[in-house]
């Protein structure tokens, strides 16, 4: 059909587009989506993304004021079933709170860091402890939890079983803002921080995996008992 063929209504108007003719249309509509859908989702992880990181600073900050029943180590590898660096800083902040008589016993929480192991983690910072000259009476082993929820979850129990109320959680300055916010979704009396600084650890990678940890955890607590 050529031009002279047209009906008059479409003569002047340019050719007939076929349906291949608006396929690269569409095919830019959703690139240009897709693009915007791309560039808002990198906006919001980046504002989430700072916002943890905020979040985890405040954490760093925390500090006891007062004395309480009992501190409560939180659980870390072991190397060769002995506290790994990073552990053992967490067992010197312990070490020193219950020396300066901020809480005359020790809950140390944390299960099997793998199936090979020969020892808890619970196990292995008794081990230190003692060995650092805290009675084996004062010490008292959680040895199942495999989270930073179950290590405060279980302490619980053991806090009721022993007639202890208060009590202060001893862990790294970047897991000091999850920790109390754990602590207080289990209902926590007023709890207090005794927190290690982070020198065997690198601190922005360390921070990036506890961005990823805080995530989960927010998204996760809802759907978890608060053991009340």
């Amino acid at each position: 059909m050529n031009t002279s063929e047209r009906p008059e209504s479409l003569r002047g108007t340019g050719p007939v587009r076929g349906p291949a003719d608006r396929t690269p249309r569409r095919r830019g509509r959703w690139i240009k989506s897709l693009a915007l859908a791309a560039g808002v989702g990198v906006i919001l992880f980046a504002f989430w993304t700072l916002y943890i990181q905020i979040r985890i600073g405040q954490g760093m900050t925390l500090d006891r004021e007062h004395n309480t029943d009992v501190g409560i180590v939180l659980g870390a590898s072991l190397w060769n079933n002995e506290p790994s660096p990073a552990l053992t800083e967490r067992l010197e902040a312990a070490y020193e709170g219950y020396a300066s008589g901020a809480y005359p016993m020790l809950i140390v929480s944390g299960g099997l860091d793998n199936p090979q192991m020969k020892l808890t983690e619970a196990e292995g910072m008794a081990n230190y402890l003692r060995k650092r000259g805290v009675p084996e009476a004062n010490i008292i082993l959680e040895n199942k939890a495999t989270s930073t929820y179950e290590n405060l979850l279980f302490s619980t129990k053991i806090m009721q079983e022993h007639g202890m109320e208060t009590a202060t959680i001893v862990t790294h300055q970047f897991h000091g803002a999850r920790s109390e916010d754990i602590a207080d979704f289990l209902g926590y009396e007023d709890p207090q921080f005794e927190l290690a600084p982070t020198e065997a650890l690198n601190l922005w990678q360390t921070r990036g995996r506890e961005t990823l940890a805080f995530t989960k955890w927010l998204l996760d607590k809802n759907t978890l008992p608060d053991g009340k």
